[in-house]
């Protein structure tokens, strides 16, 4: 009998791809999304999709019948808003969802977390799974809710089994919004592009979705696993990106001073009312170099990674499949 997964946020860029991730490794999917016609992900005999919001108890209960796995992907991943709306979502509804799951008998979850519930490091010494959350990322409300969640996951271990995958940012196609995929819509094709002093460390959204096989099939209980590739300057990534375009771009870095100041013009902003992605705590994040390692995911999942430059690649051709960028 064909193993069935619940997948939940099955219509955002990492959904999508463990859902092909997870149909070609011989599972039976059910995804749960908002709207079935929204899906952009390709259709296949094993796959069922449920209409539905997994805050609700109910649509969630109905959706885990006849389930063996969880795969948890929904969240919510906006750079502002207040925190209890983070909360609310990433903590109390993943607790609800973990409850049910007890309910259900379901036999493992494996939740998507953050890399940034994790202290970064540097290109010298990465961060890795050893050391907690640190500054900046303790202001940002989402990072934070998923450390708050993580911290609740925790006190549910002896009841079912949780792995806790996560990645760092993720680079690719079937991003529908697009999310993380800004990124690339902001850096490709520009003749002039202002680029932030820090990095992060990116990864192709294929391999992740690999990685929660991975973790679904290997990981060890009450393990987290950092699935992360290639740390890169946010240079060095829109020099990338820059290079898939005929268009010749010049690239000005942006000090850290003018991004402090708009940040806390962003947050006057938000004090009177006007909602912005600009804050402090995001300038802040942009200026750090956001690093981590892999090791961890290579040595217990047997995880490989493929080069960046082939996530931007998929998430080019994703966009102009899409018409957000021009066929040249």
């Amino acid at each position: 009998m064909t193993e069935r997964v619940l997948v939940t946020g099955a219509n955002s860029l990492l959904g999508v791809n463990a859902i092909h991730e997870l149909l070609a490794a011989g599972y039976a999917v059910r995804g749960l999304l908002r709207k079935k016609a929204l899906f952009v992900g390709m259709q296949h005999p094993a796959l069922e999709l449920v209409e539905g919001d997994f805050t609700a108890p109910t649509t969630l209960r109905n959706a885990m019948d006849g389930c063996r796995y969880v795969v948890h992907c929904a969240a919510k991943t906006a750079q502002h808003g207040p925190y209890n709306s983070f909360r609310w979502v990433n903590v109390t509804a993943t607790e609800q969802l973990i409850r049910n799951a007890i309910e259900h008998k379901i036999e493992r979850i494996v939740h998507v977390g953050s890399a940034n519930i994790f202290a970064y490091g540097d290109a010298e010494r990465p961060g890795d799974e050893t050391r907690p959350i640190c500054a900046p990322f303790t202001a940002s409300a989402y990072a934070k809710s998923k450390s708050e969640a993580q911290q609740r996951i925790n006190t549910y271990l002896s009841q079912i089994e949780i792995v806790t995958a996560c990645p760092t940012f993720m680079v690719g196609a079937y991003d529908s919004r697009p999310s993380s995929g800004r990124i690339v819509l902001t850096g490709y094709g520009k003749r002039l592009l202002f680029y932030p002093p820090g990095g992060k460390n990116f990864v192709h959204v294929a391999d992740v979705a690999r990685g929660i096989v991975a973790a679904l099939r290997y990981g060890k209980n009450e393990e987290c696993y950092l699935l992360a590739n290639e740390n890169l300057s946010y240079r060095d990534f829109f020099r990338m990106v820059a290079a898939r375009s005929s268009r010749r771009t010049r690239m000005v870095r942006l000090p850290r001073w003018l991004l402090l100041t708009v940040g806390a013009l962003g947050d006057c902003a938000a004090w009177l009312g006007f909602r912005s992605e600009i804050s402090t705590a995001n300038m802040r994040i942009l200026c750090v170099k956001n690093y981590y390692s892999n090791a961890k995911s290579i040595n217990e999942l047997g995880m490989s990674y493929v080069p960046v430059g082939q996530a931007v690649d998929d998430a080019v051709g994703w966009f102009r499949f899409r018409k957000l960028l021009p066929d040249k």
